[in-house]
């Protein structure tokens, strides 16, 4: 009989339960008992495409706003005077060097640092091809919606120095970031048992990405349509990654059962 491999990513395990649960917990809980694991982790799936297609039709409508360019008028052009409102020159030069920081540093090489430690450590090569993909994707998208939408900028005169000169839709910097930040807090996440744990990991990454969308508007480099078209790219793309990875556990794990059983 095959022993499963205890250093390898799989499905979080069932846990006693310490506390009483909550009415969610319950209901969650009831729902699974009655489907199954096989049910479950095909709810899951439906989650997955659900979150997919409602990020992908959500970003449809922002392009034809922004091709109409109600966006500006609506959305765009207040937040950018309420940004240009509370810019300061200490806040200016901090939230500069933070954007340039994470865009330039953090996102690519403390990520790929992460993503291949944690390769190395665990002996598998899923994290570097999950973080590989992950990030090929963004930069792939970033690209090509720039060249596809070619939208200028916030003017010059709205912006604070060194300007960027690339297309404006969708915003690079919050794409790459939302979608390193969570792919690495998923690869960690696969290993963490405490449920706190995981919510904190989750947590940082979420801040961690918005401060770095958020900075591109304070500073007027991008409209905030920019950056809603780049969460919403980086959903739909990290949700299909997750929704693959999963599969690829759950057949993985099948067939340890079925080996085990033989």
């Amino acid at each position: 009989m095959n022993r499963p491999d205890p250093d390898r990513d799989r499905l979080p395990p069932r846990r006693p339960r310490t506390r009483p649960p909550g009415r969610l917990r319950r209901t969650a809980t009831g729902v699974a008992t009655r489907v199954g694991p096989t049910g479950t982790f095909s709810a899951f799936l439906v989650l997955g495409l659900l979150v997919i297609t409602a990020a992908s039709s959500l970003f449809a409508g922002l392009y034809v706003a922004v091709i109409d360019d109600d966006s500006v008028a609506l959305l765009d052009e207040p937040v950018l005077r309420l940004a240009m409102g509370v810019r300061s020159p200490w806040l200016d030069t901090s939230v500069t060097v933070f954007t340039e920081a994470a865009g330039v540093y953090a996102v690519p090489i403390v990520g790929v640092a992460v993503i291949v430690v944690l390769a190395i450590r665990r002996r598998q090569w899923v994290p570097g091809v999950l973080g590989l993909t992950a990030g090929a994707g963004s930069l792939a998208m970033t690209g090509v919606g720039k060249e596809l939408f070619g939208r200028d900028r916030p003017p010059r005169t709205d912006a604070v120095p060194p300007y960027e000169t690339s297309p404006s839709f969708p915003s690079g910097h919050t794409l790459n970031a939302t979608v390193v930040a969570g792919i690495v807090a998923y690869l960690l996440v696969l290993r963490q048992m405490r449920r706190a744990t995981r919510v904190l990991t989750y947590v940082v990454a979420i801040a961690f990405a918005a401060s770095v969308s958020l900075s591109r508007v304070y500073l007027g480099h991008h409209w905030l349509t920019d950056v809603i078209a780049g969460w919403l790219l980086a959903s739909a793309w990290l949700a299909l990654l997750v929704v693959a990875h999963r599969v690829r556990l759950r057949i993985s794990e099948a067939r340890e059962r079925d080996d085990g059983g033989a």
